[in-house]
Parts: C-alpha cells; structure tokens; sequence
C-alpha cells in the first residue's frame, strides 16, 4: 500500500512540474530569445556595430599623414570609413569660405546681379596679407563670379563683397553662417568671419567641416564651382577683358594617383596656426568621397603635404 501511495506522490510531482514549472521556464526562455531577437532585428544596432567594424578595419591603412585631423567618408552609403582625431579642435583657414559659399547661394536670387565691392574693405584686407582674387577697389561684379572668386583662388575681397550684399556686413553675414551651422549640427564649431584669417575664436573640426562639405556638395551651383579647376569671368568696369580665375587646389595636382583615385574638386586653406588644410571631393570606381584634413606642416611655398595625404588615403579605400 505504501508503495502505492508513493508511486502516487510521483506521479503528481511529475504533473506539477509539468503544467507549472516547465511553461514557466519556456515563458522565461522566449522572453530571452525574444530579446535577442529585437537586439538582432533592431535597425541602429547593427548599423553601428558595422560602422565600428568599418572604421576599425580602415585603420589598418598604416598610413603615416602630414596632418594631424583627418576624414574620410564615402557619400554613397554615408560611411565614416577612416578618421584621425577628427573632433579635436582645429583652425579652418580657408576652408570657411564653404560655408560662405554655401550661405551666400542660398540667400541671393539672382547670381548675375551686380555687387560693388567697396573701397574701404581693401586696406584691411592687404595688410592682413590675405589672399585675393584680384578685384580692384570699386570694381563691379557678378554675384556668380564672386562665388567663383571665393572658390577658386580663395578671394578675400570676393568672400567679403558676397558677404555686404546679402547680410550689410560681414559681421551680420557671420551670424548667418553660424545659425547654418547650428542647423548642420556642427556642434564643436564658431565663425567670426567669411575668410578664415586666423581669429583664436573662429574654429570647428575636420568632422564638422566635413558635415558642411556633405550638404553643400547638394547644391548644384555650389558643386558645379567646387569641381571648376578654372573660370573665366564676366567683364567688368576695371576688368574689360574678364579675369581667369584658377583652382589653388587644382594648380597643384601633378597625378592621379595610383590606385584609381581621381581628385575631381576640393578648397584648400593655409594659416600659421591651421597648417595646410584640405576638403576634397573624389571618384573611385564609380563611388564618391569627401575627406577633410588639417594641421600638415609646409606651407604654400612647400610640398603640398594636404594634398599628399589625400592621394595616400583615396588610394588605399577598398571598394566592396
């Protein structure tokens, strides 16, 4: 009789534990799984455990740059595919000039409308040995030939004309400048001015520029420029005959590169402070990329070590 009893106990035992305790554990496994499962699934998660394994893989570039602040992205898929202290603070130079480019499209309707470019803003402009275009006191020019003058041989006057007939001043232009990059989201970057001279408070980083650099490249007047190795211009009241203006990045690229690069447009910019500076634009088997780079020694008298850099980079992507 006791062995029945017991065989009883066994058997409920075994009922128990299978209607509570084994649904239980299946409940909490698929809460488990399920978790995983929304871990795997979820869009943001794998997307930047591939951007992580992107960047780490690119750095084995073994690459020794002149410049101590790199970028590069692929605008294809939106990739950063390799940076060196890229968030770090740095002095734009000329590279400023893109957002007063971009900010100047943007808010003038028509590009062939005249602009006078004062004679009281030469002075400033000559003793602070920036560079210049060559326009003249009181010359007439188009607003589209201004961009062009920017652009291409980094024109002060030209930056600073753009910047009188759109905002009154270049000060109220600047303010512009930086409500753009507020809305860029360029977090770790401030403007005092439309030219880059060297200002302890005018500064950004090469990721921020880079972000600039993405949105302007949209615009087609703004590509269409920062692609031009040369443009000739409208005639003027000082300049009947027109002036040809020509890329100071473009003057210097003496190859193509070895790996199938081609560097097809870009601004360069040069101070003591910022070093030789670059945002550049290229084609690598059908697929573009932009990197900015900043701080590499030298200067415009020397080896173009910006440009080095980026022709040591684009050559060595890997297109997958």
């Amino acid at each position: 009789m006791r062995k029945k009893k017991k065989k009883y106990w066994y058997i409920v035992i075994a009922i128990i534990f299978l209607t509570v305790l084994v649904p239980y554990r299946f409940t909490d496994n698929n809460h488990f799984f399920s978790s995983i499962s929304e871990q795997v699934y979820d869009k943001t998660l794998p997307i930047r455990i591939l951007n992580e394994q992107k960047q780490s893989h690119t750095e084995i570039f073994n690459v020794n740059l002149y410049s101590q602040n790199a970028i590069v992205i692929g605008l294809n898929d939106n990739e950063i595919i390799f940076k060196k202290n890229s968030e770090d603070k740095i002095y734009p130079a000329s590279l400023t000039k893109i957002m007063t480019a971009i900010v100047a499209i943007e808010n003038i309707s028509n590009l062939q409308q005249k602009v006078i470019l004062p004679k009281r803003m030469f002075q400033d402009l000559y003793t602070a040995n920036a560079s210049m275009a060559g326009y003249l006191p009181n010359e007439e020019v188009t607003a589209l030939d201004l961009l062009y003058g920017t652009m291409l041989p980094s024109g002060a006057e030209a930056a600073i004309g753009l910047a009188n007939d759109v905002a009154g001043s270049e000060h109220q232009f600047v303010t512009l400048m930086n409500e753009k990059a507020k809305q860029l989201g360029m977090k770790n970057t401030y403007f005092t001015n439309t030219t880059g001279l060297h200002d302890s408070d005018h500064f950004t980083t090469v990721k921020d520029i880079s972000i600039l650099l993405e949105y302007a490249l949209e615009d087609e007047i703004f590509r269409a420029i920062f692609t031009s190795p040369r443009h000739s211009t409208s005639p003027t009241n000082l300049h009947p005959n027109g002036m040809t203006f020509y890329s100071t990045m473009f003057k210097n690229i003496n190859t193509t590169g070895t790996n199938g690069a081609e560097i097809i447009g870009g601004k360069t910019g040069y101070t003591e402070q910022a070093g030789l500076c670059l945002a550049s634009l290229a084609e690598k088997n059908g697929q573009e990329f932009i990197m900015v780079t900043a701080g590499a020694d030298g200067n415009h008298k020397t080896e173009q070590y910006n440009l080095v850099d980026a022709f040591a980079i684009y050559d060595k992507v890997v297109i997958e």
